[in-house]
């Protein structure tokens, strides 16, 4: 049985296009979630679920519809394989029937690893557009000289301890790391 999942924001979109989908793509019952946020209660998704046995096949028209951040679907798809419950997103031609465990978690790790590398690169994108016009991007550096001067004194002192240093700054100790006492390169 091919068991359809949608899932749309309330504020500005319809079921229009993931029905469609989801109806030529031969689904047997489609349940739905209407949510603000991914990850939210998802009740269409837990009764989807429930209602899968073994063979079927669970549908959505894009990964994204299933509302998880791809390590939590990657970690949930494995699940559903587990349950010999088979998954497929129509838009990505993802169907884990085609793959054994093995090589669905080879997969999978693929789709996580592009996620990780898609984001790395827009932040490098968005870094480098910053930097054009003039703003700088980055960590803000929580500590002010005076403040890294005086930890480096106060770390000097050999009766003070790191944890006394930390606590007179009111720092973390991977701020006290971080500024006070770096690794030497």
């Amino acid at each position: 049985m091919l068991i359809g999942y949608r899932r749309i924001s309330p504020d500005d979109q319809t079921l229009d296009l993931q029905t469609d989908a989801l109806n030529q793509a031969g689904c047997d019952r489609i349940f739905t979630d209407i949510t603000t946020e991914p990850g939210a209660d998802q009740p269409g998704l837990n009764e989807a679920i429930a209602y899968a046995r073994p063979g079927d096949v669970f549908v959505v028209w894009k990964l994204e519809r299933v509302g998880k951040p791809l390590k939590a679907l990657f970690e949930w798809m494995i699940e559903l394989h587990d349950r010999g419950i088979f998954f497929r997103s129509l838009e990505e031609n993802l169907d884990t029937q085609r793959y054994d465990r093995s090589e669905m978690l080879r997969v999978l790790r693929v789709l996580v690893n592009s996620e990780q590398q898609i984001a790395t690169e827009k932040t490098r994108i968005g870094l480098k557009r910053a930097k054009a016009r003039g703003k700088k991007g980055g960590r803000k550096q929580s500590l002010t000289p005076q403040q890294i001067r005086i930890g480096k004194a106060l770390a000097a002192d050999p009766t003070q301890t790191v944890e006394d240093v930390c606590r007179s700054l009111k720092i973390s100790q991977s701020t006290y790391y971080r500024y006070i006492h770096p690794k030497q390169q």
